[in-house]
């Protein structure tokens, strides 16, 4: 076995792995609401979360095909034919994959909701410097950073005004029989949100492994470039990282499903119900129209932030949403500094 594939297959089982860690990473976004309300009972949420995760995955690829080749371009590392400068391609992308697990390993043990998205995002920015490697900065700011900031205020916004409607339209209705009504609906709304998940985040990964096989010169093999060169995800891609997602989440994030259901407000099934729709719509939005790699953490927890805003804006702990707000900021140059300094590391040892 060649070196290069060698290194191939470590870079493609390091990328699922972190594919799980996103899953475990991010269960809270799409069932910590629910779970607070008793909606639904934490095992039947995640379940139910890790079933619409598989399925969610393998609803698109535009996503995938943004991470692939709309950061950073490695199609140089296998466009030249060369094992040493294909070895160099693939530590590039297993220094932005150690970046992400890294950070989202220090996020996962404070219990602070980060963005696995932009953890990767960040992981490749800082290894695509390190190595010299052209960076997307057009890509960056339309489809990263843009949407960066414009998700959170909108997820915000939007579940405010979803939720003042729904208290004018029920504000007659008996509120206990209303509130077991939204219960239901509940189900359907983390359902929602869980395949938004999927939807994004799984793609994710695809991308990181499609770039993986790039740079190691197995464009033809695996049929990886379309007739005018752009990305193609192979089936088998899909499925293996839509199964990683659905396993990860499985295992359950338990402390950052603390955060979020509980300690930064206290939700009842109709705000709960409006901010898992308003964040599944968001996601569906990014994924299907604007192909943006969006964060489902910025996206849930401001939409949670909008929902709990409507009963007063002390109703919510700002000191919590404080520390999760810091760490978003924190997570792109964090994970891009890990990853720089794993691709120097690596660099070393290479031909």
């Amino acid at each position: 076995m060649s070196p290069t594939l060698l290194l191939v297959l470590a870079v493609v089982v390091i990328a699922l792995a972190f594919d799980y860690t996103n899953g475990f990473h991010d269960a809270a976004n799409a069932i910590a609401t629910s779970v607070s309300t008793r909606a639904l009972t934490p095992r039947v949420a995640l379940l139910m979360a890790a079933i619409m995760n598989v399925i969610g995955a393998l609803l698109g690829t535009e996503v995938a095909k943004t991470i692939g080749d709309g950061i950073i371009d490695v199609k140089q590392y296998a466009e030249a034919n060369d094992v040493s400068l294909q070895m160099h391609g693939l530590a590039i992308v297993l220094g932005a994959l150690i970046g992400a697990i890294v950070w989202n390993l220090i996020t996962w043990w404070f219990g602070l909701p980060s963005s696995s998205s932009h953890a990767l995002i960040g992981g490749l920015v800082g290894a695509g410097l390190a190595s010299a490697t052209p960076v997307e900065w057009y890509g960056i700011l339309n489809k990263v950073v843009i949407p960066m900031f414009a998700s959170p205020v909108v997820g915000f916004l939007l579940a405010y005004l979803f939720m003042r409607i729904i208290m004018v339209v029920f504000r007659s209705f008996p509120y206990h029989r209303t509130m077991r009504r939204f219960r239901i609906l509940q189900t359907i709304s983390a359902a929602l949100m869980a395949l938004g998940h999927g939807l994004q985040d799984a793609q994710k990964t695809m991308g990181v492994i499609v770039m993986a096989l790039l740079a190691g010169g197995y464009a033809e093999q695996w049929n990886l470039l379309d007739a005018s060169g752009g990305l193609q995800i192979p089936w088998e891609v899909k499925v293996a990282s839509a199964l990683a997602i659905s396993l990860g989440t499985y295992a359950g994030g338990w402390r950052i499903m603390r955060t979020l259901g509980r300690k930064m407000i206290d939700l009842d099934p109709a705000r709960g119900f409006a901010a898992e729709t308003v964040a599944a719509g968001v996601l569906y939005t990014t994924a299907f129209i604007t192909h943006s790699p969006i964060s489902t953490t910025h996206t849930i927890t401001s939409a949670i932030m909008g929902a709990g805003a409507t009963k007063s804006m002390k109703a919510v702990r700002w000191n919590v949403a404080r520390d999760i707000v810091i760490g978003w900021f924190l997570t792109i140059p964090a994970a891009a500094l890990v990853s720089s300094l794993t691709y120097l590391g690596l660099h070393l040892f290479l031909p």
